[in-house]
């Protein structure tokens, strides 16, 4: 495909864009929906064409196929809404990571561990930039800028996959897409990727159905948000879920069988002028406020811990989220420091009253250089933590610890057994499986 040709047709396409928005607001009409200017793209996309191959007959030269003229629709209408030159990578399913570090610099890592060295995925470190702006002006509930002024984006792509970009901060702009390879996981699919044991998967299920609050730990990438998933997706289609995001990654709502009510929030950055923002804290304020069955939060970096721990401990039960952390106990640490840092400044022996009252569980994953049943590095739960109390700091014990084959196996009573087998748990049934 020609990308000069490609590029000029696609700036001729937004500059159209442009004038119709510019030319509604200036009648009083509404701003299309992102489906109806989408349509409206491929309708113009179409007359640029036609002029294109008007222009070429009048100057003597072949117009292209139908099929060359498809495909290059198809890459003026990923380079408007889409990711560009990276689309063929997001389409192979076996891709896992992808890391540019200028745009001629293309690493990509696949499930099986390969890693390997790629074509650019544009003519230069402004078009890789341009790329990186489209999508965010089009991915997430608000466009999100990126420039010098705002020289970091994090975002999720229309497939799922989660896009990090840094410029100004670094010699070239860099970006990171982690891959969303599991979409609509389950805690059966990760007991048969090797993730987890048939005993974990009923121990978890059971705590999710008696709306215990969990925290899932780990590194990154070792499967957190994939394990988040799972677990929600076995709260009942009947509860009102909210999730609250720094970018828009978990996607509950997309499965209306599986959860019908979702709400997402998303954390809003400032505006040029530094207003406008709206943080993970008083996001999870307000889901409160919006009659939620349980709140979700996705990723745990913040001040927003202090206001989540208070909405655990309030009546909110059966809360999920995830936090970086490297064992299960070092959790507690963790969740101290960004306290301290918090708007409210919560000292230690406070945040661990808190902590106490607010989570049941802890639950740490990780990744480990050995290969999973289903392809791609083996990601397994290690540990299980239950929070039991307080005495100076968070009392719990590890009711699942890490086994000869690296999998969790049952370490320590479970305090609260009765109600976990009141909604399904039978221990002497994996007990008599394992003899």
């Amino acid at each position: 495909m020609d990308q000069q040709l490609l590029r000029r047709l696609r700036e001729e396409v937004a500059d159209a864009l442009s004038k119709q928005r510019r030319e509604d607001a200036a009648s009083g009409l509404p701003p299309m929906t992102s489906e109806d200017e989408r349509q409206f793209a491929r309708a113009l996309i179409s007359r640029v064409l036609e002029a294109h191959a008007r222009t070429e007959i009048a100057a003597g030269r072949s117009p292209m196929s139908s099929a060359d003229e498809a495909e290059l629709a198809d890459g003026i209408h990923a380079a408007l809404y889409g990711v560009g030159r990276l689309q063929p990578l997001l389409d192979d399913p076996e891709v896992e990571n992808i890391d540019i570090n200028g745009y001629d610099n293309v690493f990509v890592g696949y499930a099986n561990g390969d890693e390997r060295r790629m074509p650019p995925v544009a003519d230069s470190d402004d078009e890789l930039v341009e790329l990186v702006q489209v999508l965010g002006a089009y991915s997430g509930l608000t466009s999100r800028p990126f420039d010098t002024a705002n020289p970091q984006l994090d975002l999720r792509l229309p497939d799922g996959s989660r896009l990090s970009a840094v410029m100004g901060v670094t010699q070239r702009p860099a970006l990171s897409i982690r891959r969303a390879r599991i979409g609509r996981a389950s805690l059966d699919m990760l007991v048969d990727n090797g993730t987890m044991t048939p005993h974990l998967a009923s121990f978890l299920s059971s705590a999710v159905a008696a709306r215990k609050n969990i925290m899932i730990a780990g590194a990154t990438n070792a499967g957190k948000t994939t394990l988040l998933r799972a677990l929600a997706n076995e709260i009942p289609a009947q509860e009102r879920l909210i999730t609250v995001e720094r970018a828009l990654e978990l996607g509950l709502g997309e499965f209306a069988d599986l959860h019908p009510n979702v709400v997402a929030f998303e954390e809003r950055l400032p505006n040029s002028e530094g207003l406008g923002a709206i943080g993970m804290a008083e996001l999870v304020r307000r889901s409160l406020r919006m009659n939620p069955s349980r709140v979700i939060v996705g990723e745990v970096l913040g001040d927003e811990i202090v206001t989540m721990l208070n909405a655990m401990s309030q009546g909110n039960d059966g809360s999920l989220s995830t936090i970086h952390a490297n064992s299960s106990l070092e959790v507690f640490n963790r969740i101290c420091t960004y306290a301290i840092q918090s708007a409210e400044r919560l000292p230690a022996d406070a945040t661990m009253m808190l902590i106490a009252g607010a989570i049941d569980f802890v639950i740490f994953v990780e990744r480990r250089n050995e290969y999973a049943t289903g392809g791609g590095l083996r990601r397994l739960i290690t540990s299980v933590r239950e929070v039991n109390g307080v005495d100076g700091r968070v009392l719990s014990s590890e009711v699942f610890a890490e086994g000869p084959d690296g999998l969790a196996v049952p370490a320590a009573a479970v305090s609260c057994v009765d109600e976990l087998e009141l909604h399904g748990y039978r221990p002497a049934y994996y007990e008599e499986q394992a003899l």
